[in-house]
Formats: C-alpha cells, structure tokens, sequence
C-alpha cells in the first residue's frame, strides 16, 4: 500500500486529489495539511511514502517545507504541485528535494502516474525538463550543493566508489539521457541500465536521479560542456 500525504492549503483541492488517489488500487491518503508547518508535523508523524505538496501556501510555503521534511527523518518522495509552469518553481523545488515536479492542470491519469513513479524511487522530469535542469545548475557549480543533493568534500573519491559502467552512466545521465538512450549508448538493456542508476544513488546516497545530476554539477565532477 502506497500511503499518501496531500498538502494544499485549498480543501476542495485535497478532496479532489483524494478522490482520484483512492481510485487507484494500492493508494490510501493518510493525511491531509493546509499548510508547511502541518505538513512537516504530519510526514514525521504518518510516515507517508509520497508526498503531493503545494508550493504557494500561507505560513509556510511548499518550499521550505519540502527543505524541512528532507532534511528529517521522513524518506517520503515528495511530488511538488503548482498551477505555474515556471522555471524558477522547478529550479527551488528540485533544490529544496523534490523529486518530482507537476502542473495542477495535469490530467487525473497523470497524477496517478506521478505517485507510482516516485513510489518507485524514480524522479519525474521528462528528458527536457533534465536539460533544462542540466543547463540552470550547469551554470553555478561554484555555489554550494543544495539540500537535494549529497554534499561531499571529495567528489574524485566518492566517484572511485562506482564501477567503470557506472561512472559511464552517471556521464550519460548528466547529458540528460533517458535510460532507453543510455542503454543504446552503452550497447546494454534497459534493465542493467536501472540497476547502474540504483548502484549510482546508493553509493552516492542521492535520493534520486534528478538530484545525481544537479550533484554531478553542483561537485563540478561533470563540467557544464558535458550537456
């Protein structure tokens, strides 16, 4: 059972969400929040699986919330929600460590995709939105690593910790490459290539995909020239 927390400040649009959610077999909304400062309380309380977080909301926006529940002892993927497609939205959301990032005009069928993919431990940024990424946090690996991502003082030595493949894969993953598209680059299937991205973030201990490639950039281990 994926067990879901839905932070909005708006209650029709938690009602809304849990009647898609609990439509799906495998789904229980254990929470709702109006706001960070519940929702904080609530993911160290009800220890959900997926976080959907609002961003804009009074006392405590989904931003800084997200940055706290990271933080913390909670290991729940948190999907952000927003009725704006902005960039800066994307940006802070992925900083603060989000894995996941969805418009509130997406259809029913994509949210429910949305809470599988995270539940997974899967990032949910399409391969053009991880170049966007690729190309905002290529431009500022002198900046200190954000919350999302692994901070580590010697990235050649973390990087000695992963098998030829798997250096290759995080290379290729940094390009903003889908696994279908890193498979074919390393002449291997599918399936090895998720297993490479799994060894990858354990060994790193980055939560996921998306947040591999900020680090890759953020550590400056990958130069902006690599996308």
């Amino acid at each position: 059972m994926t067990r879901i927390l839905l932070v909005d400040d708006q209650s029709l649009v938690r009602a809304g969400f849990t009647t898609i959610l609990e439509s799906e077999d495998g789904f229980e909304v254990v929470g709702h929040a109006a706001d960070g400062v519940e929702a904080v309380r609530l993911a160290q309380e009800l220890n959900p699986d997926v976080i959907c977080m609002d961003v804009q909301m009074p006392n405590m926006d989904g931003l800084e919330a997200t940055r706290r529940i990271v933080a913390g002892p909670s290991t729940a993927a948190v999907l952000m929600l927003t009725t704006f497609d902005r960039d800066d939205f994307l940006f802070e959301s992925l900083s603060a460590g989000a894995s996941g990032f969805l418009l509130k005009t997406a259809d029913p069928d994509e949210l429910v995709d949305a809470v599988h993919v995270l539940d997974r431990g899967d990032a949910l940024l399409s391969p053009q939105v991880t170049r966007r990424v690729i190309e905002r946090f290529g431009d500022v690996v002198a900046e200190p690593a954000g919350p999302g991502a692994a901070v580590i003082a010697d990235p050649a030595s973390a990087l000695s910790v992963l098998t030829d493949r798997e250096r290759a894969t995080l290379m290729l993953l940094a390009r903003g490459m889908s696994n279908a598209e890193i498979a074919g680059e390393l002449f291997v299937g599918e399936a090895t290539v998720k297993t490479h991205v799994s060894n990858i973030l354990m060994k790193l201990g980055i939560r996921d995909r998306i947040h591999a490639v900020i680090w890759a950039y953020e550590q400056g281990v990958i130069a902006p020239s690599a996308s």
